[in-house]
């Protein structure tokens, strides 16, 4: 996903980026933080809790709440997309080091109810989904726009 996202977005310029279109939540630029946050602070987090702590409560990650505290719209698009890379890689080898006997471990995210360590790579396919649907209307949007800005 990071890779798909960065040859989708990385040739905006700011402004574009920074674009609501379609009647979407967030513009690009706000899906690309969006996106490295939550893989960073909710993945990376419930992956870790998961891993060291007996059933955990894994909160939410309230990510309109978070979008407008952190005012992902006055941020980079290009750092955006590398700190969702770098993320997204970090998860990666974490979960490739799981033992066997680990990807059973469980606990309960707030707003899901139980989950194992093993539902985590779905979960984030499935979030990856979703974004990926949206940054599609998103530019789509923007290619049916008079002049095309997409």
């Amino acid at each position: 996903m990071p890779e798909e996202l960065a040859g989708l977005l990385q040739a905006l310029s700011a402004a574009i980026a920074r674009e609501r279109r379609a009647g979407l939540a967030f513009s690009a630029v706000e899906q690309v933080w969006h996106l490295a946050d939550l893989e960073h602070e909710g993945f990376g987090r419930r992956i870790e809790r998961l891993l060291h702590e007996n059933q955990p409560l894994l909160p939410d990650f309230d990510g309109d709440a978070i979008a407008a505290e952190r005012d992902y719209s006055r941020r980079s698009l290009r750092e955006g997309l590398a700190a969702f890379a770098a993320a997204r890689a970090a998860n990666l080898a974490h979960l490739a080091r799981v033992r066997e006997e680990d990807w059973e471990r469980s606990g309960v995210q707030e707003g899901v109810g139980p989950v194992l360590l093993a539902d985590l790579p779905v979960l984030m396919c499935e979030h990856d989904a979703a974004h990926r649907a949206e940054i599609e209307l998103w530019l789509a949007a923007g290619s049916a726009s008079p002049g095309g800005s997409a």
